[in-house]
């Protein structure tokens, strides 16, 4: 398995629906840090599964500003 960390930057006005499409990403554990932004700690198959699920499924979601992706080794 594969583990990283991902900053999640949010819209304020979209910070509920970040956060339940966030947390419906299969392996994802997400943690509010602020008011607007998010650390989803993420466990997925592989590195390339990894560096794939912010680009198709996290920063398509309205209302996401910005990622960071910190693979964990």
């Amino acid at each position: 398995a594969a583990n990283a960390l991902i900053l999640v930057n949010a819209n304020p006005a979209n910070t509920g629906e970040v956060i339940q499409r966030l947390g419906a990403i299969a392996g994802a554990r997400v943690h509010a840090v602020w008011a607007h932004d998010f650390v989803m700690d993420l466990e997925a198959d592989t590195q390339e599964d990894i560096t794939v699920i912010p680009r198709h499924k996290i920063r398509p979601i309205k209302g996401v500003t910005n990622t960071v992706t910190c693979i964990c080794f």
